[in-house]
């Protein structure tokens, strides 16, 4: 996040990957606390998960950047994403007037940087789910694939980013000439191959995948609780409401997270996990 070269003070500044990491940070008045945790999976190649949690200042605003990219086929586009992603929403002229706009924007150019350097970046890609918190008021979430933010509200869980799953943009795959492969005992593949129907990267697929975002406003309010983010090694083995009800009875964000893992560990997920829990209030 170096290239977020017009801050006028940052603090809490944490950005990062490892095969086992973890750590915390809160905003400028200790109000809003973060946490987070990764640990790598079973499978034989290298952690692919990125992740970001930082506050910083920024034109007399407080922002909070949260984010997960879930990579395949390597972590160089992930890597990518945590390094540019955010500063080029940030550079949009139009994110103080219509961050919606901005968001779509960055997430267009950025996906065809990527493309452009594949030579470079490889023939993989990534999810991303990035949520924006302004000035501890109203949170601007986005998502690219099955990376998934979860809201608590007086303790209830809402999904706030929306699954794109092969099956349920097959209209829009099959449209661009492309199919959706369903074999027993797997799961449905774009094209044979990818388990997303959007994605940043993926330059074989590109032209039957989507990496616009799907996008989701949310005013903080007394109820608000807890926002959790997670790659799918989380979402596949623990539901969003039992997610929200481990992580309200751990006050530190951290422990949160950690705890969340190591529930999908006992429950034999064997993806890469990755995990940020946003606390709001308590």
């Amino acid at each position: 996040m170096d290239r977020l070269c017009c801050f006028t003070s940052s603090y809490s500044q944490v950005v990062g990957r490892s095969s086992s990491n973890s750590g915390k940070g809160k905003n400028y008045e200790g109000l809003i606390k973060y946490g987070f945790s990764l640990v790598k999976g079973k499978a034989n190649h290298p952690m692919e998960d990125y992740h970001v949690a930082k506050f910083i200042h920024i034109q007399e605003h407080e922002l909070g950047l949260f984010a997960i990219y879930d990579g395949h086929l390597g972590d160089t586009v992930p890597s990518y994403l945590q390094k540019h992603l955010f500063s080029n929403i940030l550079k949009e002229e139009d994110f103080w007037v219509d961050p919606n706009r901005a968001i779509a924007k960055a997430y267009e150019r950025t996906d065809q940087a990527i493309l452009s350097q594949s030579a470079d970046l490889g023939r993989g890609g990534s999810t991303a789910v990035t949520a924006i918190l302004i000035n501890g008021q109203r949170l601007c979430v986005a998502n690219v694939g099955d990376s998934r933010a979860v809201l608590s509200r007086g303790g209830q869980a809402l999904q706030v980013t929306i699954d794109h799953e092969p099956n349920t943009e097959r209209g829009s795959i099959e449209n661009k000439g492309g199919f959706v492969s369903n074999m027993p005992g797997d799961v449905p593949r774009v094209n044979g191959q990818l388990a997303v129907s959007r994605a940043f990267g993926d330059k074989s697929l590109k032209t039957h995948l989507r990496s616009d975002p799907d996008m989701r406003n949310i005013e903080i309010d007394n109820s608000t609780e807890l926002l959790i983010l997670a790659s799918d090694g989380l979402w596949k083995v623990v539901a969003n409401q039992e997610a929200v009800d481990i992580a309200r009875k751990i006050k530190d964000p951290q422990k949160a997270a950690k705890q969340l893992i190591v529930e999908a560990v006992k429950r034999e997920s064997r993806d890469d996990i990755s995990c940020v829990v946003v606390r709001f209030r308590g």
